[in-house]
């Protein structure tokens, strides 16, 4: 049948009624059109634009339901993100007429009891992150996935961020007959090496970050202010249907946790000391607008699902420049309007230079007499900003970026950039002499 231009089953249009689709978002349609070529996919979209379902209804509707082996695998780097489309998956399933086994596995469950059932019972579609997934079916053979028709690997850039580049390869490796379909936020340099092993005939699908559209983007300066106090000021003036607040450490999300509590804000917590289970508590909360705001690090920032987040305020700045955007995406999804607040210190000129160069378009306000008040110049920063010297650009030249980037790694490079052209321009002056 005949869906918004694409040849479905009915019991995937009968799904995507239930969810109300009016139309597919740029990805989900650019991702169907690829595979009707004999393609791999390649497919870089911004956090919200609606990629699971990108991958799920083609695999849902390729599907042979009589057939009792793994028709797709999908791998993801986190439990939370697993949980999601495996959701998703049972969303759509629920409609068809035929049973669809479908699996999640993540850590923090039964092993023994996961490699008993596979003896006598397999599922059609795999959910799970590299770790579980390599070890079932890599180290224990337990897991069938050499049968997949569709490999799925989505967020592929964070999860080589976390460390899971010798599982994917395992487990890549495994599925190499398999229709691939990589999905990521961003396409960096450290895991094109992996891409180019097992990504032959690719058809890339870039879909333009339209983040700044539908998210208006409000930098507050701290001014010598404590933080804590500028964002009790800040959280004075709105009142949000939810609100994420990030931080870069957990010991950070904590402390602030525990002052808002204090405060007798509706507030919980995502952090990455907390179990599994604590984690999955609490996103059911959220889900359930049972608190008003989370406290968060960045592992809430890539693919956690939320609905109706309103308001995101960075606590503090994420040290890499991605993470804002994966921060800000987290509202103003599908077409929804959300507003981020940023508190930033004098030191982070440069970061935020580097923001709007990204296309990122913010408006100032200054915390004012207790209140937040537009700033009336155009940029209360651009005072303080100086145009780069002759020696800082030839000291940026030779002072390489680090491929491993840690907190506060910007900086950091900043400070070498400035002692350098420092030396070349006092190199310079004895020459004249």
């Amino acid at each position: 049948m005949n869906y918004l231009g694409y040849d479905l089953k009915p019991f995937i249009i009968n799904a995507l009624k239930d969810l109300k689709f009016k139309s597919f978002t740029d990805v989900q349609k650019r991702t169907f059109d690829s595979l009707k070529t004999d393609k791999n996919i390649l497919a870089k979209s911004k956090t919200g634009s609606g990629k699971t379902h990108a991958f799920l209804i083609p695999i849902f509707n390729d599907l042979d339901p009589n057939l009792k082996e793994v028709q797709a695998t999908i791998i993801t780097p986190t439990k939370e993100l697993a949980l999601q489309i495996y959701k998703v998956a049972q969303h759509i399933a629920s409609f068809s007429s035929d049973e669809i086994s479908i699996r999640n596995y993540a850590g923090g469950t039964d092993r023994d009891r996961e490699i008993s059932k596979l003896k006598s019972t397999t599922p059609q579609i795999v959910i799970g992150t590299p770790g579980k997934i390599n070890d079932l079916a890599v180290k224990e053979n337990a897991l069938k996935i050499y049968t997949s028709k569709y490999f799925v690997i989505d967020e592929v850039d964070m999860a080589f961020e976390q460390g899971f580049s010798e599982d994917l390869d395992h487990i890549t490796s495994v599925c190499i007959n398999a229709r691939m379909m990589f999905f990521s936020a961003t396409i960096s340099e450290h895991i094109t090496p992996y891409i180019k092993k097992y990504m032959t005939n690719v058809e890339e699908v870039s879909i333009k970050d339209n983040t700044t559209l539908n998210i208006k983007h409000i930098w507050l300066p701290l001014k010598h202010k404590e933080r804590y106090d500028c964002l009790k000021t800040l959280l004075n003036t709105f009142n949000p249907f939810f609100c994420i607040v990030f931080c870069n450490k957990k010991e950070e999300a904590k402390e602030l946790y525990g002052l808002m509590s204090k405060d007798n804000y509706s507030v919980t917590m995502l952090q990455g000391d907390m179990s599994p289970r604590e984690r999955k508590r609490v996103l059911n909360e959220c889900k359930d607008l049972k608190y008003q705001f989370l406290v968060a690090t960045d592992l809430a920032a890539r693919g956690i699902d939320i609905e109706g987040v309103s308001h995101i305020i960075n606590y503090t700045l994420p040290s890499d420049y991605e993470f804002y955007i994966h921060r800000s995406g987290r509202t103003g999804r599908m077409y929804n309007s959300g507003v981020v607040y940023t508190l930033y210190e004098d030191l982070d000129d440069a970061y935020l230079n580097n923001l709007e160069k990204k296309g990122v378009k913010p408006e100032y306000f200054e915390i004012k007499n207790g209140e937040i008040q537009p700033y009336k110049g155009r940029n209360m920063r651009e005072k303080r900003i100086k145009p780069e010297t002759d020696y800082e650009k030839q000291a940026r030249k030779y002072i390489k970026k680090d491929t491993k980037v840690k907190p506060g790694y910007k900086k950091e490079r900043e400070a070498k950039v400035k002692d350098l052209a420092l030396k070349l321009k006092q190199r310079d002056k004895r020459k004249k002499k």
